[in-house]
């Protein structure tokens, strides 16, 4: 396996198919997706996967925090879906 992908691939949430569509966008390391942010991050990955999900959006904000997604403050998650579903207007 690329040490790119097995380093994402130490982060929580993030497994090897993430980790592969990271790399595909330039993010190569955990500082690389911390210093471009969860929105850029996610606006990114929608140019290479049309399908990217919510779910993915949240994986991609705790791998940020080093969180399991599912424990990501409310606030934050409510943020996230409003920002998911402006990015997702036909």
């Amino acid at each position: 396996m690329d040490t790119k992908i097995e380093e994402l691939s130490k982060l929580p949430n993030i497994g090897k198919t993430l980790a592969e569509k990271l790399v595909l966008i330039g993010i190569e390391n955990a500082s690389q997706l911390r210093n471009t942010g969860t929105e850029n991050v996610f606006i990114r990955l929608k140019t290479v996967d049309k399908d990217a999900c919510i779910n993915m959006l949240c994986a991609i904000e705790g791998a940020i925090l080093g969180i399991r997604w599912h424990d990501l403050e409310k606030v934050r998650k409510e943020e996230l879906k409003a920002f998911f579903r402006m990015t997702n207007i036909s």
